[in-house]
């Protein structure tokens, strides 16, 4: 019985894949790659900074919270809740890149994981991790 088709990459015509590679100088890459580890590291500081200033706000909820009433208990777990949203948003982002990389050193980057197709330059140069082109990620945003 015959294997279904990858939907991911059904569409990707190899040498058209193969020929853009090989426009991309190899100092085109490392560049990117530079801007990618580069970026990476400051999220990768971000987020250890979060994870400190949210256990120095806990250390502090925990000393400061006698005669605490029903309100201020909500209060400080909706402000916890969105402490760790914030550092869960940024660990996201630090993945985001580390995939990006990753699809760089096997010759992905910049093609479509949906479709195939090239991600246009300007979009990648908005944003350096994107995995999809503008028409997929409009389509994935409507669902």
């Amino acid at each position: 019985m015959a294997k279904p088709a990858d939907t991911r990459t059904a569409g990707r015509k190899p040498a058209a894949k193969a020929t853009a590679q090989a426009t991309r100088s190899a100092a085109e890459t490392e560049k990117i790659r530079a801007a990618l580890a580069a970026r990476r590291d400051e999220l990768r500081a971000e987020y250890d900074q979060t994870l400190s200033e949210i256990t120095e706000l806990q250390r502090d909820r925990l000393t400061d919270s006698a005669g605490d009433d029903q309100a201020d208990t909500g209060t400080k777990t909706f402000e916890r809740e969105q402490e760790i949203s914030l550092a869960n948003s940024i660990r996201e982002r630090i993945t985001q890149v580390e995939r990006a990389l990753e699809r760089l050193d096997e010759g992905g980057y910049g093609w479509c994981e949906r479709c195939g197709n090239p991600i246009p330059v300007e979009r990648l140069a908005a944003f350096p991790s994107a995995t999809l082109c503008v028409t997929c990620k409009q389509l994935e945003e409507r669902r």
